[in-house]
């Protein structure tokens, strides 16, 4: 199984947010960030700190590719 972070980035996209300012608003690392870029897992805690950061839920930012 795969993960996609594909949802996520629509959503920043709508919210005219980049990358860099989710990485600042989210108080996530460079190198999570870049995890993220290459849809690589990364810890419930960052997820839970963008789903904060947006109010919504995981199934909202991401998704499990069979």
């Amino acid at each position: 199984m795969d993960i996609s972070y594909k949802k996520l980035w629509i959503l920043l996209a709508h919210n005219d947010m980049s990358k860099a300012d989710l990485r600042k608003r989210a108080d996530i690392s460079p190198s999570t960030l870049t995890k993220l870029n290459k849809n690589q897992y990364v810890s419930l805690e960052v997820l839970l700190k963008i789903c904060l950061l947006f109010n919504c839920e995981l199934g909202d930012i991401v998704e499990i590719v069979r």
